[in-house]
């Protein structure tokens, strides 16, 4: 991709974010990326943090990509943060609607 391209593609993703993902990007970049510190700034766990970091990171992803938002994968991401649901029991459920969503495509 050119890189003036891809640079608008980045710039769309962040405008794609909505504000409450936008207030953490801002809260992460002034702690310096430290993770413990902005657990701190929101009264949470490190590994609750973690989890919103991951989830951030795969939608802006897929914004990057132009793709849609993956409503299943927003939920689960979200349980996991409010700590209604273990990272590892998000992922294999993810992982088996990612592979009936397969199964149903290949029909």
């Amino acid at each position: 991709m050119h890189q003036t391209n891809r640079k608008r593609g980045e710039a769309q993703a962040l405008e794609g974010l909505d504000d409450a993902d936008r207030e953490f990007v801002t809260r992460f970049v002034l702690a310096s990326g430290s993770l413990k510190d902005v657990a701190q700034s929101y009264g949470v766990s490190y590994p609750t943090i973690r989890a919103r970091l991951d989830r951030l990171i795969a939608r802006f992803e897929e914004l990057r990509r132009g793709q849609p938002v993956n409503p299943v994968a927003e939920l689960l991401a979200r349980l996991v943060e409010k700590g209604e649901m273990s990272p590892s029991a998000a992922q294999r459920v993810l992982a088996e609607h990612r592979k009936e969503v397969e199964r149903q495509q290949e029909k």
